[in-house]
């Protein structure tokens, strides 16, 4: 199965369920391997979040993601129409925090879909496929994910009294999808809403975005689309917050009570799961030929720095990452020796580290960065270019050069502006603002 985009950007607009706010947002084709990227055009710097499970920061009643100061609110009926259309490349632009609601399913999405014209590309689509059974459990919900050679989901959807119990079974193909889950409305019960309210949430909503359910009684503008319209909304939020894995998941998944909270457990436990294998090599992009570290990975010795980056002796220029900050910052190393092999002729009897290896490093520190941006998934990072270049004092032998880079701006999750400062015992000894690249491997030749 090859990966797929869209042929044109498309735009749709609406308001918000929980901010209220008008948003307006575009969906525009993207390269492969660059997976979907939501960018708030309204921030400064138009910064980017990558759609990952490790990014949920908030599950009230929504799945809410964030990268630094930007967030996403409610971002599971975009995500279900992507994954469930089997889109696999897209950037979503939007000018507010939160996509439209529109009618509180995702049929409007994918009517979007379907404008943008889904096109393949040529590249095969990476899917994880589960080998043993997980389970999780919350309270009176569960999940469990068993194997199984596609996507399958099997749902029970109840309220504390038992009035709507409703079940439902289906294989889920883009068919399925758009015909049987996308329709299928959101809904609430009539006595939680002074409570969600209460923490600032639906304040745009309305019975033309949600069903209500009173009683035994149905509050909606039009009748039901289904006479099991919940428990299909439910396998719509399922299949977005499962998206939040990264990859298309193949795998049997039984929910009963399923909501955001649980959902998110399940997509954390596959997550880790995930990232397990692919540091023992055992789950690759197509093309990736080193293991990956985890997610969670704080430091990198020398080993690992081999299995992100592509450099090798004699200019591998960061011995020991000491600390990763998240997405976006860490902290390198590097030991200055007489041993090494410029000191030859750089300059015999008064040996000093070249500036221009000082702005290696920094390029090299801001590559380990950008990989992490993407999952560790490597890619060979190449320089591409550095401003604001200041060299202040000489770097000699058996000086550490202590390394701290910051992105600054990631452009489609291949192109990273990163601020990078260089100290020697606290002082600051070079600085400079570098641009790197990751591209594919296949693409080298």
């Amino acid at each position: 199965m090859k990966q797929r985009t869209l042929s044109r950007p498309v735009t749709i607009k609406g308001n918000a369920l929980h901010t209220g706010e008008a948003v307006t947002l575009t969906l525009k084709p993207a390269p492969v391997n660059h997976g979907v990227v939501f960018k708030r055009i309204d921030l400064s710097g138009a910064p980017e979040i990558q759609p990952r499970v490790d990014h949920v920061t908030d599950l009230v009643r929504a799945t809410t993601i964030q990268s630094g100061h930007a967030k996403i609110h409610t971002c599971e009926h975009v995500l279900s129409a992507l994954s469930g259309c089997g889109v696999d490349n897209v950037l979503v632009e939007m000018n507010a925090s939160e996509p439209p609601i529109m009618d509180g399913s995702a049929r409007p999405f994918v009517n979007l879909i379907i404008e943008g014209e889904p096109v393949e590309q040529d590249r095969e689509r990476e899917y994880y496929t589960l080998d043993a059974p997980v389970s999780v459990a919350r309270g009176n919900s569960s999940i469990i994910a068993l194997p199984h050679d596609g996507l399958k989901i099997s749902c029970t959807s109840a309220d504390d009294r038992g009035i709507h119990t409703q079940h439902l079974s289906l294989s889920i193909d883009p068919d399925t999808f758009v015909s049987q889950i996308a329709p299928a409305r959101t809904f609430t019960i009539y006595e939680d809403i002074e409570e969600l309210l209460k923490l600032g949430k639906i304040r745009g909503g309305s019975l033309d975005c949600a069903v209500v359910i009173k009683g035994d009684k149905i509050m909606s503008k039009e009748p039901l689309r289904f006479k099991d319209e919940f428990v299909r909304h439910k396998i719509l939020d399922i299949i977005g917050d499962v998206s939040l894995l990264g990859l298309p998941l193949k795998a049997h998944i039984v929910a009963t009570r399923p909501g955001h909270a649980i959902n998110a457990e399940l997509t954390k436990v596959l997550f880790e799961r995930l990232q397990e294998q692919r540091k023992r090599g055992g789950a690759r992009r197509k093309g990736a030929l080193r293991p990956t570290p985890a997610m969670d990975v704080e430091t990198l010795d020398i080993r690992s720095i081999l299995d992100v980056l592509p450099h090798r002796y004699p200019f591998v220029m960061i011995d020991r990452v000491v600390e990763v900050k998240g997405d976006e910052e860490l902290v390198a190393i590097k030991n200055v020796t007489f041993n090494e092999p410029y000191f030859n002729g750089h300059f015999p009897g008064n040996p000093v580290m070249p500036g221009v290896l000082q702005l290696e490093a920094m390029a090299q520190a801001a590559g380990v960065l950008i990989v992490r941006w993407n999952g560790w998934v490597p890619r060979p990072a190449f320089f591409m270019s550095a401003d604001k270049v200041k060299f202040r004092r000489p770097v000699r032998p058996g000086d550490q050069l202590r390394i701290h880079a910051k992105l600054t701006k990631v452009r489609n999750n291949k192109i990273a502006l990163a601020t990078v400062t260089c100290t020697v015992d606290g002082q600051v000894v070079s600085s400079a603002d570098v641009m790197i690249t990751i591209v594919d491997e296949a693409d080298l030749d």
